[in-house]
């Protein structure tokens, strides 16, 4: 399986307009315990830059559109988060970077954990030697 996993949020509506939900532990992989949002990112910022040691998150762009790039130590991948139905799996152990953030991007991040600094890695190359050895 690659690192890209995407979820595709049922999208109700009618002549009005659409709605999304999503559920705890019913249409997103676990127990949510935060939702923060990224917004008003100008032009040419990068984003994320960091792994988390435990904590999993689902992102969804709301609005607009932006590039992750999600690499295990092993691997990288990219894709483009453009639809409010989707849902970008941030497993783990994954060192992700956000680039491209279209003008008006919305990105909401859904995450299974509170907010801990100490929970981050953020030098790519300490990320390395901590999947190395977790080998």
């Amino acid at each position: 399986m690659g690192l890209i996993q995407k979820f595709f949020f049922k999208t109700l509506g009618d002549h009005r307009g659409s709605l999304v939900s999503i559920e705890s532990e019913q249409n997103v992989p676990f127990g949510l315990r935060r939702v923060f949002y990224i917004f008003a990112t100008q032009e040419g910022v990068v984003r994320g830059l960091h792994a988390h040691r435990r904590l999993r998150q689902v992102a969804v762009c709301l609005s607009g559109s932006c590039r992750f790039i999600l690499d295990d130590g092993k691997k990288r991948e990219e894709v483009v988060l453009d639809k409010p139905s989707e849902g970008l799996l941030i497993d783990r152990m994954v060192w992700n970077e956000m680039h491209d953030f279209t003008p008006g991007c919305v990105l909401l991040v859904l995450a299974d954990d509170h907010y801990d600094e100490s929970e981050y890695i953020r030098d790519y190359g300490c990320f390395l030697k901590a999947v190395e050895n977790a080998a």
